[in-house]
């Protein structure tokens, strides 16, 4: 049975649009109260994290939660108020500070007095990182210039390779893939305090090359098809050649999706949430693929477009007039 995509493409649109609006929404807020789409991290802005842990080996040290209050009142009198604290962990015995570069002496004394006010922190549970904001505006940079060329190229490519048309509709996938999966970070930035890092501009310019190879595979069947079947209705031709790549679209995403739940759940923090990047950005394009770049393309088609070429089968035949 035939896979029909087109008919309900109105349907596919609107739950994208949804989703888009929804991501718009939330990267608004965020820059409203952070200013940035995405909670950023070190990586782009610079300063230095601690993440601190109690010595729960004394019961007595962990008796209660870390509270949020008393963490603050100690930044407040250390001159740091305007530092950002989560309290992390099941049993909320760990501190993750975000604050201004702090040299060797400025880091002790603020350990010190979180300890004479808080408990006693674990050495092996301590993790301290710094950037310098020079260092941050460079990583951003270049994240943002390789995201661009990325686009760029991809345009050139398929141009190239199908016609300027099919590069427009894919970039409108991929840009559909990035704001969704920046939408969802943002989310999870406003209600659970995760940062965006170097690491996630890695996993979005994975995405992009994800989803422009499988709009490629789509794209590539509708214009082979298209240049054979001149007369059908462009409409059948998306449906046929999204059926034929279908079982290939999911088998790939699936089994590059397996692995990366696995990573998720079982690899460390550092890879956690990259993954998570992935496993949305992925399954986010095989769905643009299927459902928005071939549909886009079949109305555009439909309403102002030009058919392919026609293919003129042509016979050879050698010196002794035998057909090749």
């Amino acid at each position: 049975m035939k896979f029909q995509v087109t008919k309900q493409r109105s349907l596919w649109w609107g739950l994208s649009a949804a989703l888009i609006v929804v991501s718009i929404i939330a990267m608004v807020i965020s820059w409203q109260q952070l200013g940035a789409p995405l909670r950023p991290s070190l990586d782009f802005v610079g300063g230095t994290r601690l993440q601190l842990q109690r010595d729960c080996t004394d019961a007595a040290n962990c008796t209660a939660p870390i509270q949020l209050p008393d963490v603050r009142q100690v930044l407040e009198d250390e001159g740091l108020g305007n530092s950002s604290i989560q309290i992390v962990g099941a049993e909320q015995q760990t501190l993750s500070i975000r604050t201004s570069e702090l040299n060797v002496d400025q880091r002790t004394q603020l350990i010190d007095a979180l300890e004479t006010n808080i408990g006693v922190f674990d050495p092996l549970g301590t993790q301290i990182d710094t950037v310098g904001p020079t260092i941050g505006r460079q990583i951003f940079r270049a994240g943002i210039i390789s995201l661009l060329i990325s686009f760029v190229g991809i345009t050139l490519y398929l141009s190239v390779r199908f016609r300027f048309d099919y590069s427009i509709f894919a970039l409108v996938a991929l840009a559909h893939d990035v704001i969704i999966t920046m939408g969802i970070f943002a989310i999870l930035g406003l209600t659970l305090g995760q940062e965006a890092d170097s690491l996630f501009i890695v996993a979005i310019l994975t995405i992009v090359g994800f989803s422009v190879n499988d709009t490629v595979v789509i794209y590539d069947r509708i214009r082979e098809t298209s240049k054979y079947s001149r007369d059908r209705p462009i409409d059948d031709i998306i449906d046929d050649a999204v059926s034929q790549t279908l079982a290939r679209s999911i088998n790939t995403t699936l089994t590059t999706t397996l692995t990366l739940f696995a990573i998720f759940l079982f690899g460390g923090s550092t890879l956690k949430f990259f993954a998570l990047a992935l496993i949305i950005g992925f399954l986010l394009g095989a769905y643009s693929s299927i459902f928005i770049a071939s549909t886009l393309l079949g109305w555009w088609r439909d309403k102002f477009g030009s058919p392919e070429p026609e293919v003129i089968e042509t016979e050879e035949v050698d010196n002794n007039g035998i057909r090749i």
